[in-house]
C-alpha cells in the first residue's frame, strides 16, 4: 500500500515537471511586432489565452485619430474615446458631449423634433411643402 502512495506521488511530480518545464517557440511574443528588439514574452506559467489579452493593444481614436476614417467605422469624429458621426448621434449632436432632448433627433448636427418640425417632419430631411405643417411628424393642410 506504500508503495503504491509513492508511485502515485513519483507520477503527479513528474507530470508537474514536465508540464513547467515544456515551452515551445510559438510561446514566445513580442509585444509589439514591428519592433523585434523588445525582449519576448515566456508564456511558461500561464495559459495562451491570458497571454494573448495582456499583448493586445487597444486601437482608440484619442490615441490614433486615423482610426475613425476607417471602412465600418460609426463616423469620423472622436468623442470620448468613440467614434461617432456628429451629424447625426444623438448623444453628440453638433459636437462632443451635445446631447438632444428625449423627442429629439439629430438631423445635420442640429437636434430637431420630428413631429413639429417643418424641415424634418417625421425623419431628417423630409421637408413639408409649402402651406403645409408637421403634426405628429406628418405633413397635412395648415
Amino acid at each position: 500500500m506504500k508503495s503504491l502512495k509513492l508511485f502515485f506521488v513519483l507520477v503527479n511530480l513528474i507530470a508537474l515537471f514536465i508540464t513547467l518545464s515544456a515551452t515551445t517557440s510559438n510561446n514566445e511574443q513580442f509585444l509589439n511586432e514591428e519592433d523585434k528588439t523588445q525582449e519576448p514574452i515566456s508564456l511558461r506559467g500561464t495559459s495562451q489565452f491570458l497571454a494573448q489579452k495582456n499583448a493586445r493593444v487597444v486601437m482608440t481614436c484619442d490615441k490614433y485619430p486615423r482610426v475613425c476614417h476607417a471602412k465600418g467605422s460609426p463616423g469620423q469624429d472622436c468623442c470620448k474615446k468613440k467614434c461617432v458621426n456628429v451629424l447625426t448621434d444623438k448623444l453628440n449632436c453638433g459636437k462632443c458631449g451635445k446631447k438632444c432632448k428625449y423627442s429629439e433627433i439629430c438631423c445635420k448636427g442640429e437636434c430637431v423634433n420630428p413631429r413639429s418640425n417643418k424641415k424634418h417632419c417625421g425623419s431628417c430631411g423630409n421637408k413639408c411643402k409649402k402651406g403645409n405643417v408637421c403634426v405628429y411628424g406628418m405633413c397635412s393642410y395648415a
